[in-house]
């Protein structure tokens, strides 16, 4: 007998809500995934503002979770659980997503399941390639975190084994694409700029990777300043800024260290399978040097789709129908959001 999962995401400024249908012989088929984003109200300020993000949350949640449904072609009495985004994120934006799950979880008389953002966006890649295998290695980069995490199982033990030390990989795009004039969120405008240029012409520093810096872990609060000071010496010797050249050099080094430590963390630990998800996943450089490293080294690479790469309710949707299928305990409904939430945690209880 198949059931249907509903997931719900708010850890930041995307508003998701997804549906999926759970089988009895465990495969998870999409039906839905809707996304209100409210990046252009955080655009003139350069980043995510959270109280602006979590007033857009509590616009945005019915309408999406009306039109999931839609899409669906199904009615809210179909939902057998939901599963929410309880941590980490945005305190304020989270509150408003596990307040609404659970009001939909009391409302429908079904099973409530608080999960972790992290591990969602690990999940997300069985909607696209079907089952994880176990143990694989997952690469998470996005605005807000950069991470190494070994999968043993992905409803119950995911292990981090690198993370950054400061900026997280999307957040040192945001800051150089400021640099260069480029629109908020700085990943796309970055990659596209970074085509009509050469990643060879600026010899920007790959940090965390000298013989005594831990092997997994990253660094890109010193590109970043790399990046700010050739600028800057560029600009006072009064010669125009090469955006392209500057885009594809610093592209290039981030795709270089997050690649090079992730082929080798898989081929230390053994493990055949690399994924590849969060929204910096998306950037062309990073999958192309990825799909390179990994076929030279015989591992198998996974990343999802663009649209499953960045925040959303499928990815959620996804993660709690793997938890239910492995019989994990739900949520009460005082759950509360976690902001720090650990990716060891996967399911709140």
């Amino acid at each position: 007998m198949s059931r249907i999962i509903m997931g719900i995401e708010s850890s930041c400024d995307e508003t998701g809500v997804g549906l999926v249908r759970l089988a009895a012989n465990g495969t998870v088929e999409l039906l839905a995934d809707e996304v209100a984003s409210s990046v252009d109200q955080h655009a003139r300020f350069g980043g995510v503002v959270p109280e602006v993000a979590s007033r857009a949350h509590l616009e945005a949640m019915v309408p999406t979770v009306r039109r999931a449904f839609a899409t669906a072609g199904l009615s809210m009495s179909a939902v057998d659980a939901v599963a929410v985004t309880a941590g980490p994120g945005l305190a304020g934006a989270l509150l408003v997503g596990v307040s609404a799950a659970k009001a939909y979880a009391a409302a429908l008389d079904v099973p409530l399941y608080g999960v972790n953002h992290l591990a969602g966006h690990i999940a997300v890649d069985t909607l696209q390639h079907g089952p994880l295998p176990e143990p694989c290695l997952a690469l998470l980069v996005s605005g807000g975190h950069t991470q190494l995490l070994r999968v043993d199982d992905i409803a119950g033990k995911i292990t981090e084994i690198g993370s950054t030390v400061d900026d997280a990989a999307g957040e040192a795009y945001d800051k150089v694409a400021r640099l260069l004039d480029l629109p908020y969120p700085g990943g796309p405008p970055i990659d596209k700029a970074a085509r009509e240029g050469d990643p060879n012409a600026i010899a920007f520093p790959r940090g965390m990777t000298g013989p005594r810096d831990a092997k997994f872990d990253f660094s890109f609060s010193g590109l970043k300043t790399a990046v700010a000071r050739w600028v800057e010496a560029a600009q006072a010797r009064g010669e125009e800024v090469p955006v392209p050249d500057v885009a594809a050099s610093f592209q290039e080094a981030v795709a270089d260290v997050l690649t090079a430590k992730a082929v080798r963390a898989a081929t230390e630990s053994g493990i055949g399978t690399l994924v590849i998800s969060g929204g910096v996943a998306a950037n062309s450089r990073l999958s192309g040097l990825a799909a390179d490293r990994c076929a030279e080294a015989g591992i198998e690479l996974r990343v999802p789709r663009p649209r499953l790469c960045t925040d959303n309710g499928a990815m959620i949707a996804a993660l709690g129908a793997h938890v239910v299928a492995a019989g994990c305990a739900p949520s009460p409904l005082h759950l509360s959001a976690n902001p720090a939430l650990p990716v060891s945690t996967v399911t709140v209880s």
